[in-house]
């Protein structure tokens, strides 16, 4: 049986490298020959959950056609948000929890697609459909990327299956999820020594919308002030970015993980600023916008964008 390559989507967090490693894992068991890789360095806070469940982190790769013909997606679909030369491999199998979009494939493949808080949650519900038993560090690691997505479990996007994944991979890896949860959402804040070129990229993802090119990218705090005293280079490195890469619009969510409140920055031509304001019903003073309530890209910024991109 030839290999394929299991990942999650570029600038990956907990869930894309957390759902890699478990989605490979569940694949072997029932005959597949796969690796999980990554396409890109864990962040901070992946790295707590790796170390703290004993993993080691994947390796990257930059291209997939050069070392398989196959491949399965976790935690996206978008070309855009896939490897390189996602076009010269046949993709057999794609788990997400993600809106589908640009997707289109030669031949018929497995595909599951639920709305829930993380994709981690519908490899769990896969576990227990296979009676297939979790072994107590990939629970933990498991346990990890679902309470990243849902920022323990105070996102929107949160289910009650994600609830119920969270209570049981807790008791088989045995940790107090609350406890643990807060511990590895606070690795991920350090903010720092990290240049806001870094900081700008760690968790960006990009979309077409009716032909433009928009950049959201995010990142968790837990001083909103303190993060806030950078605007003035971070809308420096947005633009910076936009210019060498393309993008119509760059927006940077900053969110303070204790009590769920943003403030977004914003970069674009003023066409695409008041498309902005359209969406989120606001107005932006010197590029910025306070968003109380909103943390959650895939539920609460990409819809209202793409609603506004679109009417």
């Amino acid at each position: 049986m030839e290999k394929e390559l299991v990942f999650g989507h570029q600038n990956p967090d907990t869930d894309a490298i957390g759902t890699a490693i478990a989605f490979s894992y569940f694949v072997n068991k029932l005959g597949c020959n796969t690796e999980p890789v990554a396409l890109g360095e864990p962040n901070d806070e992946t790295a707590y959950a790796l170390a703290k469940f004993g993993f080691e982190a994947p390796r990257v790769i930059k291209t997939a056609s050069d070392e398989v013909k196959s491949v399965m997606l976790v935690d996206h679909n978008e070309p855009q948000q896939s490897v390189s030369d996602i076009d010269k491999v046949k993709v057999s199998r794609v788990v997400d929890h993600h809106r589908i979009m640009n997707f289109n494939t030669a031949d018929p493949l497995y595909y599951r697609a639920e709305p829930v808080g993380c994709t981690s949650t519908i490899v769990w519900e896969m576990f227990d459909e296979q009676e297939m038993e979790i072994p107590e560090k990939l629970a933990g690691l498991m346990l990890s990327a679902i309470i990243s997505d849902t920022l323990l479990l105070k996102s929107p996007t949160t289910t009650d299956k994600d609830k119920a994944a969270v209570e049981a991979l807790a008791k088989i890896a045995g940790v107090d999820y609350k406890e643990y949860g807060l511990a590895m959402l606070k690795a991920g804040t350090n903010i720092a020594d990290k240049s806001e070129d870094e900081l700008i990229d760690l968790d960006a993802k990009s979309f077409e919308l009716n032909g433009n090119n928009v950049r959201v990218a995010q990142i968790n705090v837990v001083d909103l002030p303190e993060a806030m005293e950078r605007k003035d280079a971070f809308l420096k490195a947005m633009e910076n970015a936009s210019k060498e890469n393309g993008y119509d619009m760059f927006m940077l969510l900053i969110t303070n993980i204790l009590d769920s409140d943003s403030e977004a920055l914003v970069v674009g031509s003023d066409e695409n600023k008041a498309t902005f304001e359209k969406a989120f019903g606001k107005k932006l003073s010197d590029s910025e916008v306070k968003l109380p309530g909103v943390v959650s890209r895939k539920k609460q910024v990409v819809p209202p964008l793409t609603n506004a991109f679109e009417g």
